[in-house]
Formats: structure tokens, C-alpha cells, sequence
């Protein structure tokens, strides 16, 4: 008798790990349809409280503000789409009548004279920069036009599956909570109805948050950019606000693009006396930018919209990128709020939770 339970309990647990790896390689094979199914929730979640600012103030109906809320969204992707257009046209042109050895001749002296400087302060950069073959990769550039085309068709696909989906969402605002309650206990249906509640609207008010945050950065770089005539400032400064998404890399990352793109835009100038003082002015105006988004803007939609502390946010912060790397970091500040939320309704008696969850 003992032989037969020991032999139906290693069958039960083979049969687990059999399904759980099914399961798991079933997830990777639509891993696309996944992310389809996040971006879609995001963007319902930030058209929640204009769908029910339509429904309240101007007594729209459900379907009708859903409708209206989806063509603001439209008309936002077609609003970049427009503005980008001719950048890369223009791009395109550049690049058809592109003159190599003129570029490299240009670039080239370009180095030349910030080398000149830097040796004028007894620092040479020219012997670390003559190993480096920047033109190679103006050879890949046939084969990056075609994975862009063919990138295009995914794109189009991926955007009509996610405002499909994204229409559902918000058309039918408990479709996703019915389907969580399949997988919940009847005892803690109600317990978890309330904390997804509470979860959706936290995630509406912080995806708004992030939105106004990146608006705000993009004014202020684009600000910048003009004082100084810096060519394609709109899509610059777009660009590197967008790159905010991703806590303290993007910035990085932006400021290195503004760099690289300030110097770029007039290679023909003099570099002591235009390229590096027009340079150095736009990295201050960038920097000044990034101190009033982590010292007031930051901390202020943060605290307003998932009412954490912000030292609380960042440690979370870098605790996902430790464990998960850049999309830890995107995603931590939404999971943390959820687990906050869920161990709030179901361990409320806890001491930890309470102190964590005080402001909830």
C-alpha cells in the first residue's frame, strides 16, 4: 500500500512539473501575444479616467466615450507618426546622396580639433579614438532598411491586435477581472475585487503621472534645444524625454543622444569656439532639466499617484534592476504597487504590511 501512494505521488508530482514546463513553453510561444495583452491593459488603464469624465460630465455612454477616448489615442500615434515622417525622410535623402569619405573628412577634422583642444590641457583623446572604426557600420545600413521594412508589417500588426484588445478593455472594463476570478478561491472573490479595484485605479493615476512627467521633460528639453538652434529639436527632445521611461539608464541614455546629436548637427562649424561652448550650454540646460524632474516632479507624481515614499520607489527601483535588469526596473514600480494593494486586503493585521501600507 505504501509502494502504490509513493508511486502515485512521484506520477503527481511528474504530471506538475510536465504541465508547469508545458505551461511555461505554451507562454514563451505567444510571448508576443503577451505583451499585446500588457500594452492594451496600460493603455485602458490611462483612458480609464477620461472614459469616466466623458460618462459623468458629459453623460456619453459607455461605448461612445470608449469610442471617443480610442480616437484621442489615434489621433496621439498618428500625431508621432506625422511628426517623425519627415526626419526620416529627410534621413532617407541624406542618405542617398551620402558622400562617405566627405563624412569621414568631416568627422575626422571634427576630432582634430577636439583633440587640438584637449591637447592645449594636456589630455589627448585622438589615440584612443583612432582604434575605433566608426564607418564600419555604414556597411549594415542596406541590411538595417531591410529589417526596418519588414519590422514595419510586425508593427502594423501588433498595433491593430493592441487597440483591438485595448477596445475590449475599456468597452467591457470587468472582462479581465472576470477572467482573475477563475483563478481565485470563492472565499477571497470578494477580497479580491476589491484590491483589483483599488490596483486599477492606482495604476490609471501613475501611468497618467508618468505621462505628465514625460510631457513636462519634454517641454523643458525642448526649450532647451531652441534657445541653442539645435536642428530637429522637437524630435530630439521627444526622443530623450521618452528614454525616461527607463529610471536612471534612460536619462543616461538621453543625455549621451543630445550630445551626440548637438554636435552632430553642424560639423562644419569651429569646434572650440561654436560646437563644444553650444555642447557644453545644452548638457547644463539637460542636467538643470533632470535635477527638477528627480527632486520635484518625480517625487510628486509618485507620492500623489501610488502614494509610496520616494525613497521607497527607489530602492524598489533598483531591487528590480538587480533582479531582472532594465525591465525590472520599468515594471517595479506597477508590481510593487499591486503587491502592496493585495497583501493591504489579505495580511492587514500584520505589522509589516500595516507600516508599509499606511497610506493606502
Amino acid at each position: 500500500m505504501n509502494s502504490k501512494i509513493i508511486a502515485n505521488g512521484i506520477l503527481r508530482a511528474i504530471a506538475i512539473i510536465l504541465g508547469l514546463i508545458l505551461l511555461l513553453y505554451f507562454l514563451f510561444k505567444i510571448q508576443s501575444v503577451l505583451v499585446y495583452i500588457i500594452i492594451a491593459a496600460v493603455l485602458s488603464l490611462v483612458a480609464r479616467p477620461i472614459i469616466i469624465f466623458l460618462r459623468r460630465k458629459f453623460k456619453f455612454p459607455n461605448i461612445l466615450a470608449v469610442v471617443v477616448s480610442m480616437l484621442l489615442f489615434l489621433g496621439l500615434i498618428f500625431g508621432l507618426i506625422s511628426m517623425f515622417i519627415p526626419l526620416i525622410v529627410k534621413q532617407g535623402q541624406n542618405l542617398s546622396l551620402l558622400d562617405i569619405n566627405q563624412l569621414e573628412y568631416n568627422i575626422e577634422h571634427l576630432l582634430t580639433q577636439a583633440n587640438d583642444y584637449f591637447l592645449a590641457r594636456d589630455i589627448n583623446i585622438l589615440d584612443q579614438l583612432k582604434s575605433v572604426d566608426i564607418f564600419s557600420n555604414f556597411k549594415a545600413i542596406p541590411n538595417l532598411l531591410n529589417s526596418v521594412v519588414s519590422a514595419v508589417g510586425s508593427l502594423s500588426i501588433g498595433l491593430f491586435s493592441v487597440l483591438f484588445i485595448s477596445f475590449f478593455l475599456m468597452k467591457d472594463s470587468d472582462i479581465l477581472n472576470k477572467s482573475l476570478l477563475v483563478l481565485v478561491p470563492d472565499n477571497s472573490e470578494h477580497r479580491f475585487q476589491k484590491s483589483f479595484e483599488k490596483i486599477k485605479d492606482l495604476l490609471s493615476r501613475y501611468f497618467i503621472g508618468l505621462l505628465f512627467q514625460i510631457t513636462i521633460l519634454f517641454v523643458l528639453y525642448t526649450i532647451i534645444l531652441l534657445i541653442f538652434r539645435v536642428d530637429n529639436a522637437i524630435v530630439i527632445a521627444f526622443l530623450c524625454a521618452l528614454l525616461n521611461l527607463i529610471p536612471y539608464i534612460g536619462p543616461l541614455i538621453g543625455g549621451i543622444l543630445m550630445i551626440t546629436l548637438t554636435m552632430t548637427s553642424n560639423l562644419t562649424l569651429d569646434f572650440q569656439l561654436q560646437i563644444l561652448p553650444t555642447t557644453i550650454y545644452v548638457m547644463i540646460g539637460y542636467t538643470i532639466a533632470q535635477l527638477i524632474d528627480n527632486f520635484f516632479s518625480q517625487p510628486f507624481i509618485f507620492s500623489q499617484s501610488v502614494k509610496s515614499h520616494p525613497l521607497e520607489i527607489f530602492l524598489i527601483i533598483i531591487i528590480g534592476g538587480l533582479l531582472f535588469g532594465v525591465i525590472g526596473m520599468i515594471v517595479a514600480v506597477p508590481s510593487y504597487t499591486a503587491i502592496k494593494v493585495i497583501l493591504k486586503e489579505f495580511l492587514d493585521e500584520n505589522k509589516i504590511v500595516k507600516s508599509l501600507t499606511k497610506d493606502l
